[in-house]
């Protein structure tokens, strides 16, 4: 039964993402013919695609709290690379990824054609990152980042990076507080995470190989950048999300456990 329920959910992958390929391919085919296809659009394609491929993961979702009306900076914490269709669903936007994702096989060509904002990690490029997260902004295009720079393994915050946030004060745009949670039976998810030396490939066999698991996602009240230190909205921002996911204000650094960004 469990080779079964894998091969069903697997399949059900694949068309998801060949709808996916599809909708690059017209983005990409529009470029070679002089057409530019607008962010806002390729943004509301990328929300339509990442709505299918989360019905196609072995979720049950429940989302807490109020959509945002305006364009904010989604800030969340990271688990695994789900977590970017689980949150891309709510609505139309765009994404900070790591440049490594860049080079994944289909995934990175998608993200790429997705509008998706790629950064160098020790790169030496924060001027021209907050540049590109301002300037983003400041068309009134939503924005999510993950400011603790890779996944952890749900039961942890690492610290937030607040120079990811500088675009939002740059800006004048509030910041909107994501907390995501994995829970099976009622505990902590080991399976959803993605972290250390974890492959797509393995992950997606343990994963789909399991009943379905539940996912709380925490939209938790925007917070004002105006006027506020990017060191004091990071930390803000990570308190606002401590408190959703652990009860608790006071946030826990924990280096302990290297990860991996997705």
């Amino acid at each position: 039964m469990p080779k079964v329920r894998v091969l069903a959910r697997l399949t059900r992958l694949m068309l998801v993402l060949l709808l996916g390929m599809l909708m690059a391919s017209v983005i990409a085919l529009g470029e070679r013919l002089g057409f530019k296809v607008p962010t806002e659009r390729r943004q509301r394609w990328t929300c339509l695609f990442m709505k299918r491929l989360v019905a196609a993961l072995p979720f049950k979702v429940r989302v807490i709290g109020e959509r945002p009306q305006k364009p904010m900076l989604w800030v969340s914490n990271h688990v695994s690379w789900t977590d970017i269709p689980l949150l891309g669903m709510l609505m139309p936007l765009s994404f900070l990824s790591k440049a490594e994702v860049r080079q994944w096989p289909l995934a990175g060509w998608l993200a790429e054609k997705a509008g998706t904002l790629f950064i160098r990690r020790g790169g030496g490029d924060a001027q021209r990152l907050r540049e590109q997260i301002s300037e983003q902004l400041g068309q009134a295009r939503p924005l999510l980042i993950f400011p603790e720079g890779t996944t952890t393994d749900g039961r942890q915050l690492r610290t937030f990076h607040g120079r990811l946030l500088a675009g939002a004060i740059d800006q004048g745009v509030p910041v909107q507080p994501v907390a995501i949670q994995y829970l099976r039976g009622g505990e902590a998810d080991t399976i959803a995470p993605f972290i250390g030396e974890d492959d797509l490939v393995s992950h997606l066999m343990r994963l789909f190989g399991q009943p379905q698991g539940e996912v709380q996602i925490h939209l938790l009240a925007p917070i004002c950048s105006v006027e506020k230190e990017r060191a004091a909205l990071a930390f803000q921002a990570q308190q606002a999300i401590q408190l959703a996911l652990f009860g608790v204000e006071e946030a826990e650094v924990t280096p302990r456990r290297q990860a991996r960004a997705a």
